[in-house]
């Protein structure tokens, strides 16, 4: 469950996304909000939202938004909107539009940063490319779903990391343990 704080960041995430690249639907906030994350671990040791991500057969998905999405929070449907749409015999989209603005005072700079590049970088791509983003070889989905063949398991942040980005991780989260401990 995610607290508060993680909260907002994720609702203004999602918000962030659906205002900032064309065609954002279902498939696309996940793999923004995957990239947002794992990414954001990779370079401080925690993800931006807090969510966590199942390896599901077309890429990463963040299990609780995803079954939000049909019923949202009273906090999620104020902002976010959630428009299912039929697009032929028994197949749907899910189109992610705004309904209150973005608010960036949740967000350090680095996280702002790293929006700005993956909204640049993913503006114009649909669904399908962003599904063959997630599915490379030397990312955390594929380790999960294809090497270990753990189909719909959760994907592990640490492994967006190196090993030795990992012994680097846990010397400083140690570090920071021993620091907070000292303090109290």
């Amino acid at each position: 469950m995610l607290n508060d704080y993680q909260r907002n960041k994720l609702i203004n995430a999602v918000l962030y996304f659906a205002s900032e690249t064309l065609y954002c639907g279902k498939t696309k906030l996940f793999k923004l909000l995957y990239f947002l994350d794992f990414e954001h671990y990779k370079k401080t040791g925690r993800s931006v939202t807090g969510l966590r991500y199942c390896a599901w057969g077309k890429g990463p998905v963040p299990v609780a938004l995803y079954e939000e999405m049909e019923l949202p929070h009273k906090d999620m449907n104020e902002k976010v909107a959630f428009k299912f749409k039929s697009i032929g015999r028994n197949k749907h989209y899910i189109d992610v539009k705004p309904k209150a603005e973005f608010d960036p005072s949740h967000f350090s700079k680095r996280e702002l940063k790293l929006m700005a590049k993956l909204a640049t970088e993913y503006r114009t791509a649909k669904s399908n490319s962003m599904v063959e983003a997630t599915h490379i070889e030397t990312l955390p989905w594929h380790r999960v779903y294809v090497d270990e063949g753990r189909k719909q398991a959760e994907i592990p942040y640490d492994y967006a990391l190196r090993e030795e980005e990992k012994e680097i991780m846990g010397f400083i989260k140690k570090e920071n343990d021993e620091i907070i401990q000292n303090y109290r």
